[in-house]
């Protein structure tokens, strides 16, 4: 006798939507992830937008009251002085009691009442709690206030092949103790098809910055250590280049760390370039920093061109 299939069991995970995701001007959309009703609410609160954060909030607020003004409207004359009479009036001493505030004219008259007003006074005080801690929690995340160039540029630098990019505080506050990590992630294959996506350092100059306040150009050499050495932008094009950069520190506002990142494809390479100058010398003796023409490149003249040809 063959034995009947044993039904699968319900669960409360549910399939992910897809997702994408852009690396590199790549994108890779995400399928068959499964996801768990409760198990990232914390992160889902914190990383949503501030309306939708209160929208939802309000939504609980209201549910929350709904549940308890049923509950007292099942009682039997439950509330003292209930106006109005009917849903509303338990709705709006639901309310009353969830925050704690009590106003006196409505309350509660009956045992039942008693012990679902306790037991909405308890949860209110939970609610409130955790809806706190979740506003702190948003306002108090350090953010980092981080401008990037659009382009990557390589030119020669004393006569030797150099990556440099741009980077600046845009909040033009102390950024103590800043520290700079540069990677360069290509696809690769082995001799047997394999396909893997490996990642490089890329060794900076000065990956330190002690004062991070204005600008900060970020240079790596690229010379016969360099996982760049001999590469062009029809072979970083073959594999798909990324150029990654992160940059951390302690904002000296807060005191907290701060971590920003950024990424390049190959595509916003630009060879045989450079940056237009941000400082510029005013006839009134001061010194100006112009971000207008922060992401504004130029191509080499010929005579330096000559300098990348090693």
């Amino acid at each position: 006798m063959n034995a009947k299939p044993t039904p699968p069991k319900r669960t409360r995970y549910f399939k992910r939507k897809p997702r994408t995701l852009t690396l590199g001007g790549n994108q890779f959309i995400s399928l068959g992830l499964t996801h768990h009703v409760w198990d990232d609410i914390y992160h889902y609160t914190l990383t949503i937008r501030w309306p939708a954060f209160f929208a939802l909030a309000a939504l609980g607020f209201v549910l929350l009251n709904t549940v308890f003004a049923t509950l007292y409207q099942l009682g039997d004359h439950a509330i003292a002085n209930q106006f109005p009479q009917d849903f509303s009036g338990a709705f709006f001493f639901s309310v009353e009691t969830l925050a704690t505030v009590g106003y006196g004219d409505m309350h509660p008259q009956t045992l039942y009442a008693h012990l679902v007003s306790t037991v909405e006074i308890f949860t209110g005080m939970g609610c409130i709690a955790l809806v706190t801690g979740l506003i702190f929690s948003r306002f108090s995340r350090p953010r980092a206030k981080m401008m990037f160039s659009n382009h990557p540029v390589v030119r020669a630098i004393n006569g030797q092949s150099t990556l440099m990019i741009r980077a600046a505080n845009a909040r033009q506050n102390v950024i103590a103790e800043a520290s700079a990590s540069l990677n360069l992630l290509i696809r690769e294959s082995s001799a047997e098809g394999f396909k893997i996506r490996k990642i490089y350092d890329l060794k900076l100059m000065r990956d330190r910055h002690p004062v991070f306040i204005l600008s900060w150009s970020l240079m790596h050499v690229i010379d016969e250590t360099s996982p760049l050495y001999g590469a062009t932008a029809e072979t970083l094009e073959s594999t798909e280049a990324v150029i990654m950069l992160t940059i951390e520190g302690i904002d000296e506002t807060t005191s907290q760390p701060m971590l920003a990142r950024h990424q390049w494809s190959y595509q916003e390479l630009r060879w045989n370039h450079r940056y237009i100058d941000l400082v510029r010398d005013g006839e009134d003796g001061h010194s100006y920093i112009d971000y207008t023409v922060f992401h504004e490149v130029l191509p080499l003249p010929e005579s330096e061109e000559e300098g990348l040809a090693g």
